[in-house]
């Protein structure tokens, strides 16, 4: 069960961020509105959640995701990838030592993104990206081992972050997409498998006893309402401009 979660205010600065999308500029009314029910479904799951103020200086840094990986025992704060959005850790080590006396750190050469990175019960699968170097993955397999976890790196082909594509739902479900749904590392999972169309949809978050997913997919909803989970279901489409998704907004523990 999640007790804590961490958000941060998108600012006006959010339409100067990085992008790899052709989705237009983002609406910033709509942007704070979709950021503010966020929130709400986020307190409807029976978190407590404290809310950062927005930091114009870092356009990207509500995504919040990408700073640190935090777990019930212990925080790994990260070195994000892309240089414009490195400094964003400063401003989030306060806020996550509030919560824990354990915080290990990835250190260059090594980068990691907080969005490569998913942990399924004492299970870890790091994905090398864009953003997340081998020299990274291994920093944090190595940490992670140490306390008693195990880790899996997995290059990505398709994929932005390893978590575009893949979420762990719990009771050894995973929802799959694109390279994941046949990959070996998951053979092991019940499978809820995301069609190329739907693939936004596999970002999703389970939060206690819901699954918050995007809106729009009504055939990703009927999946997981049929196996029996409640859903939420939040308009994404000015996060998604700046390739963002629903676990990028938060860090849940």
């Amino acid at each position: 069960m999640f007790k804590n979660v961490i958000v941060k205010n998108p600012g006006n600065s959010f339409v100067n961020g990085l992008t790899t999308s052709d989705l237009g500029k983002p609406i910033l009314e709509k942007l704070f509105e979709q950021h503010a029910q966020y929130v709400e479904a986020l307190k409807k799951c029976g978190v407590e959640v404290t809310q950062l103020a927005a930091d114009e200086a870092f356009p990207d840094s509500t995504f919040v995701e990408d700073t640190a990986v935090l777990t019930s025992e212990f925080a790994i704060i990260s070195n994000p990838g892309a240089e414009a959005r490195n400094r964003e850790i400063e401003a989030m080590e306060p806020a996550i030592q509030q919560f824990y006396d354990k915080i290990y750190y990835i250190k260059a050469p090594g980068t990691l993104d907080g969005g490569d990175v998913l942990q399924a019960e004492k299970k870890f699968y790091v994905g090398i990206s864009d953003r997340t170097n081998e020299e990274g993955a291994r920093q944090f397999k190595e940490i992670v081992e140490k306390v008693g976890y195990e880790a899996t790196i997995i290059p990505l082909k398709e994929f932005f972050h390893l978590k575009t594509g893949i979420a762990y739902v719990g009771e050894n479900r995973m929802v799959l997409a694109g390279e994941f749904v046949d990959h070996p590392a998951f053979a092991s999972y019940d499978k809820i498998i995301i069609p190329k169309e739907d693939e936004y949809s596999a970002n999703c978050i389970q939060v206690n006893d819901y699954v918050i997913i995007p809106a729009g997919y009504p055939e990703t909803n009927r999946k997981l309402i049929e196996l029996g989970y409640q859903t939420i279901e939040l308009n994404m489409s000015e996060f998604r401009k700046h390739d963002g998704g629903l676990s990028c907004l938060s860090l849940r523990f």
